[in-house]
């Protein structure tokens, strides 16, 4: 299954003295659908043909997309795994959703100037049938898409997640009792010509070179002679509520750990994401160029517009593939999406006979998101301001509920 989150940390994951800009994205909707496929035409402009947006700032259309986490039961049923509103990402809890960032390169590359995103450009980050840890360590990518585990309301070290004790690059094997943070690094290299080859992923490289103090190689190294083209630094980060589900009881007797991502995966390797880009004109590069402070905080970048958690969790799509993904435990993933643990690679299933992913009419969602209350604070409180937290009072903010329950399994089947 596939969750497209569309229109659209701790702190803040990464060293300030980076230049970017950060802001959350709620959820657009959970469904088993590719965003390549929704919108193919590279013709689209998504900034004109959108009517909403679920991110902070309403100049970003863009797409930004990932697999779905779901928590197998002790009996073989799933159920889907609710995302959770980052650290400092408020005022107001978001409706699931993630945390968006984009860095400008820093000395000593060679690459200091960005060329921005072209309307059309789009990538993919990871291997979906990936089921090994088979990057090599020196690799830039071998930490591009890692995992980090929350204890409590602690955000874990200050800095580049991929190289703590806390992160991992398959899932977590052990119980995270404040939930589980996946972190994308995304390709910041262009070959300068293509905006969207048939693998989604040729057209782009991660930097290379010495590794920094963080022991990684995304900031201050340089673009390979193949990808000359220094793009924005995209990095994204999703927080998983698997509160409800740390349990003694709940989990295997085996020692292994019971999330499996929603195209089969148990091993967390195959954690991959998309971007469709979707700013408005030149409003992605103004704030690039302009907004330099280091804070993250999204009025500290005033040449572009941000709305209140209300409008950003109002922005939603309806459900056009007709079948139930979440809210209650399944007997399967949605879809022909049987676990294969590996070490091999996965492969498709033939002859598959689960509903199709057509498009159909559907109204449009009126009931309230669900909101998480997370164990950390989303904004500063006062007195004063902060250095990296949106102060409380910023704009008017959502109304929180109770942390999010999950009773005992019952098996429901999808519908066929």
């Amino acid at each position: 299954m596939r969750s497209f989150i569309a229109l659209a940390l701790s702190g803040c994951a990464v060293p300030i003295v980076h230049a970017f800009i950060r802001f959350p994205c709620s959820q657009l909707v959970t469904e088993r659908f590719d965003p390549f496929n929704l919108s193919m035409d590279p013709s689209i402009d998504l900034a004109a043909t959108s009517t909403c947006t679920t991110c902070r700032f309403i100049e970003d259309k863009s797409n930004y997309w990932t697999a779905v986490l779901y928590f197998k039961h002790p009996n073989g049923s799933y159920i889907r795994v609710n995302q959770m509103a980052n650290h400092n990402t408020g005022p107001g809890l978001q409706s699931g959703g993630m945390t968006i960032y984009y860095f400008q390169p820093q000395a000593p590359t060679k690459n200091l100037n960005i060329v921005p995103f072209q309307k059309g450009f789009r990538m993919i980050l990871g291997d979906p049938m990936r089921r090994t840890d088979n990057i090599p360590a020196g690799k830039t990518a071998s930490k591009a898409v890692t995992f980090r585990c929350f204890q409590g309301d602690d955000p874990g070290p200050f800095g580049s997640p991929g190289n703590t004790p806390q992160d991992t690059v398959g899932f977590p094997p052990n119980q995270c009792t404040g939930g589980i943070r996946s972190n994308f690094f995304f390709p910041q290299c262009w070959d300068g010509i293509n905006l969207d080859p048939p693998d989604h992923s040729s057209h782009v490289a991660q930097p290379e070179g010495t590794p920094g103090s963080d022991g990684l190689q995304f900031f201050g190294t340089d673009c390979p002679a193949s990808h000359p083209v220094r793009l924005p630094l995209l990095f994204m980060e999703i927080v998983w509520d698997t509160r409800p589900f740390n349990t003694a009881e709940l989990w295997p007797k085996d020692g292994t750990q019971p999330f499996v991502f929603s195209m089969g995966d148990p091993t967390g390797y195959g954690q991959h994401a998309d971007y469709v880009f979707g700013w408005e004109g030149d409003s992605l590069k103004r704030a690039m160029d302009t907004c330099l402070t280091g804070s993250g905080i999204p009025a500290d970048c005033p040449v572009l517009t941000w709305q209140s958690t209300e409008e950003m969790n109002r922005c939603r799509q309806a459900i056009k593939v007709e079948e139930v993904t979440e809210s209650q435990y399944l007997d399967r993933l949605p879809g022909c999406n049987p676990i294969q643990a590996g070490p091999a690679p996965a492969t498709p299933v033939q002859n598959c006979d689960a509903v199709a992913t057509t498009i159909t009419d559907a109204p449009l969602p009126t009931a309230d998101p669900e909101l998480i209350v997370p164990p950390w604070s989303v904004c500063y409180d006062g007195p004063g301001t902060h250095t990296l937290a949106p102060n409380c009072n910023a704009t008017s903010t959502a109304t929180e509920t109770a942390t999010s329950t999950v009773g005992p399994a019952i098996i429901t089947a999808a519908p066929a």
